[in-house]
């Protein structure tokens, strides 16, 4: 079998689109939009030009979705697992959250989901070990490390708007 071909078209104001053809004769596309996020496209298999499903997402959807279908040693949502069931991730903090300019403390992480934030990426730096005072700002990446349970739910809490 022949690698598959990826092929491109621009699409100009909008971004760039892919278009895949599988193996199975099955017709898939990403819209790739200049703002970050991705369009993915599936379409009718009795008319490939026949869009049967679109979904959009989200930058961060979008690098997660490559995560799962790229799987590799070091994930860079997913940083680690240990023998202890521990897990650390990045979740961000949106521009519309409802911890944006609050302080680290008010989400009571900590206490509600046992998970902890070891570290804040703003911008081009780290601060390690925020303190409960630290404020908040959307765009902000926390690392968080808990159980599997306890980060999805300071996902959930982080999440909220």
């Amino acid at each position: 079998m022949s690698a598959p071909r990826l092929r491109s078209t621009p699409l100009p104001g909008i971004g760039v689109q892919y278009d895949l053809v599988t193996r199975e004769n099955r017709h898939l596309s990403v819209v790739a939009h200049r703002d970050g996020t991705r369009t993915v496209n599936v379409y009718r298999t009795d008319d490939p030009d026949s869009c049967a499903q679109s979904l959009r997402l989200t930058t961060a959807e979008s690098a997660t979705l490559i995560d799962a279908l790229q799987p590799t040693h070091h994930s860079n949502n997913l940083l680690s697992t240990t023998d202890l069931g521990l897990v650390a991730e990045r979740i961000e903090v949106g521009a519309t959250s409802r911890w944006n300019g609050r302080v680290l403390g008010d989400t009571r992480l900590r206490t509600e989901t046992g998970a902890s934030v070891v570290a804040v990426l703003r911008r081009a730096g780290a601060i390690p070990s925020p303190a409960p005072d630290f404020r908040l700002a959307g765009g902000d990446t926390l690392i968080v490390i808990g159980t599997r349970e306890g980060v999805d739910a300071a996902a959930a809490i982080l999440g909220q708007e």
